[in-house]
Formats: C-alpha cells, structure tokens, sequence
C-alpha cells in the first residue's frame, strides 16, 4: 500500500493514496479492528481519536452489512485508508520512533476525518433515528 519513496505529507498526498483504496483494503481494515484500536488507545497522541474509530468502525460494519447505504464510497475508503496507515509501523515517520512515530499517523487521521466529517455526523444521525 505504502511504496519505498518518501512522499510529503499533506491533504493531497492523503487524497491521491484513498482513491488507491479497493474492497480489498475495506475488509483488511475490519479484520484488523483489534490492533488498529490497541494503536488508537496505546497512543497519548491517538487516544483522543479513540472514540471516533469506534464511530468510523461501525460505519464500515453497518456499510459492509449492506444496512448504511447513504455514504460515498470516497469515504469508506478514507476510513479504511486511515485505519491501514494507522496499522502500517513502517509508514512515512515509523511509529518505534520515540516521540515522533505516531506524528503522521495522526495527521492522516486528522486529514481523513476533515473530508468525511459531514457524513459522520449524518451517520451518527442515522444511528440515533434506527437506534
């Protein structure tokens, strides 16, 4: 998923990777739930996105289930595309690096959950109304 070539890390670097995302990634990200969320909860930097990987997980699982249509595939994919850097140890900045590993992970996520924060919102209003 990620090449060997240092890329800058930006919006647009972000945006070109999640048009990369298949089906394929989709179902790595859900099969990696556990270990995506110990990073997320592991993390002092990612912890305060902890709560939102819930959210986005469920809007993947709902999606997959066939139960939560109205969502563009744009934004399935910036999920799963946010969750597999985020799985990644050895993405732009590797995350054994003290200090610094977890930086660019939370850029992506915080990229990520820029494009998509308007359905999350309208997911989570969908939740409450078939609660």
């Amino acid at each position: 998923m990620f090449g060997k070539k240092k890329e800058k890390l930006d919006e647009s670097f972000v945006k070109s990777e999640i048009t990369k995302i298949d089906d394929d990634d989709v179902t790595v990200a859900l099969d990696n739930q556990k270990e995506i969320d110990e990073k997320l909860n592991n993390s002092s930097m990612l912890k305060k996105y902890a709560e939102l990987g819930n959210v986005m997980y469920g809007m993947l699982k709902d999606y997959r289930k066939g139960i939560y249509k109205e969502v563009p595939w744009f934004t399935i994919a910036t999920i799963a595309f946010s969750f597999l850097y985020i799985l990644n140890p050895f993405d732009l900045i590797p995350d054994f690096i003290p200090g610094v590993g977890y930086v660019d992970d939370f850029a992506v996520i915080t990229f990520g959950l820029r494009f998509i924060q308007s359905d999350i919102h309208r997911y989570l209003d969908w939740k409450l109304e078939h609660a």
